[in-house]
């Protein structure tokens, strides 16, 4: 694929299924535990930070780390932490979480990044929630404020749903089994709830934008023209003829009990 599509960060405010409605709901939630001057909130698989710093806009006295395998989008989100006069309170790194975590945090964030603790997503195998929750639990203390989010079967997958993935019916869990492993794991549910179609379109449709922007850009005998037609029309396909509406986002706010 060519290098200079656009970034992620041009056509998606926050790298999931999550309006500003949504969003503003979960950055309240984790800022009301972050009382204490110095409160620390960990943000696993933050892309470029964007909850994260929505969180620390409205809990002025804590303090951030965001982890993140992409340089480029954790470059964005220091920028863009600089720019909204966060930059003395908020850390972005670039690079496995295992291995930047503190010992305790005050608060996690974790959305669509329960692959840090299970087998490697080459593997195909079932998402491991459960280890993912039990690592955050051990990060926090009893009554500290947690949002994980990740991928769920918001209804029976069909194998049309299942073959753009990894083609496993028990890739993911429905809601229910997921609020089942959090309290499982010693959390307590405070709410529940899921990314709506709508939010899901627009994510879906900012996620492959870039290869619009590059097609409208570049002359179709480009020598990469093919290949992001192709990328394009695989992912639509996947998307609207294939796992929409059964691919779901569940959001949890917790709390450590």
């Amino acid at each position: 694929m060519p290098a200079d599509l656009t970034p992620l960060h041009h056509d998606l405010t926050f790298m999931s299924p999550l309006s500003e409605q949504r969003a503003d709901r979960l950055a309240r939630f984790v800022a009301a535990g972050l009382s204490e001057p110095g409160a620390l909130v960990v943000d696993i698989g933050c892309g470029w930070g964007e909850l994260l710093l929505r969180t620390l806009a409205a809990a002025p006295t804590a303090r951030g780390l965001g982890l993140d395998l992409d340089a480029e989008a954790v470059a964005h989100g220091t920028a863009t932490a600089a720019a909204r006069g966060l930059a003395d309170r908020v850390e972005l790194v670039a690079g496995d979480a295992k291995e930047h975590l503190p010992d305790a945090v005050d608060a996690v964030i974790c959305i669509g990044a329960s692959q840090i603790w299970g087998p490697a997503v080459e593997e195909k195998q079932p998402l491991d929630y459960a280890g993912a929750l039990a690592a955050i639990r051990a990060l926090v203390s009893p009554g500290a404020r947690v949002v994980f989010g990740d991928a769920i079967w918001s209804q029976e997958p069909t194998a049309q749903a299942t073959a753009p993935l990894t083609g496993r019916p028990d890739e993911f869990v429905p809601l229910a089994r997921l609020v089942e492993l959090a309290v499982d794991a010693r959390f307590a549910p405070v709410r529940v709830h899921e990314a709506n179609q709508d939010e899901w379109d627009e994510f879906e449709t900012g996620f492959s934008a870039a290869y619009a922007h590059w097609l409208a850009t570049h002359p179709t005998d480009h020598p990469d023209a093919q290949a992001v037609r192709d990328r394009a029309r695989a992912q639509r396909e996947g998307y609207f003829s294939g796992y929409r509406g059964y691919f779901g986002m569940a959001y949890l706010e917790l709390l450590a009990v």
